[in-house]
């Protein structure tokens, strides 16, 4: 199964799912596909779909899925890296009517840069071909999910032992 999400961001992200649905159709793997939709008004015809679904539903498709698509929100592809999963990741973008500014697409661009454990795709063509060889481009990239909470987490302690000294 693969699973999509376009987050709980206000504005449709119809572009994702409409590609997500047209690949559905085409069939291109032997995948399903389930999307959760948000605000988008397309509706999909070829996948299973919801708005929105909660939480635990949305755990449960992330670890169970072969691939997770995401929009470019840090927190959702952050999420499918915490499960030691390579999410594709589809940055909104403004001129598409997606998001007030671009700033998804530069977020993702240096990250992917930076980490080397996201694939980021911007066109319905990038998203294909992500989807279609996705084993292959996954192979060589780094499993590693980096967080800074433990060194966030003790530089606070460090600040209020000092504090209370």
């Amino acid at each position: 199964m693969i699973f999509v999400t376009v987050g709980t961001h206000e504005q449709p992200f119809d572009r994702l799912v409409k590609c997500i649905d047209r690949l559905a159709e085409e069939k291109i793997v032997g995948d399903g596909f389930v999307i959760q939709t948000g605000f988008s008004r397309y509706i999909p015809k070829f996948c299973e779909y919801s708005r929105f679904f909660p939480y635990s539903d949305m755990t449960k498709f992330m670890e169970n899925a072969r691939i997770v698509v995401t929009h470019g929100g840090p927190s959702s592809f952050m999420e499918v890296l915490e499960r030691r999963k390579i999410p594709i990741v589809v940055p909104r973008c403004k001129k598409f009517g997606e998001h007030i500014n671009d700033h998804q697409a530069d977020f993702v661009r240096n990250f992917s840069l930076k980490y080397k454990n996201i694939i980021s795709a911007e066109s319905d063509e990038e998203i294909k071909a992500s989807i279609l060889h996705y084993d292959d481009i996954i192979k060589d990239m780094p499993n590693v999910f980096v967080s800074n909470n433990e060194e966030f987490t003790r530089n606070i302690e460090r600040l209020a032992m000092e504090l209370l000294k």
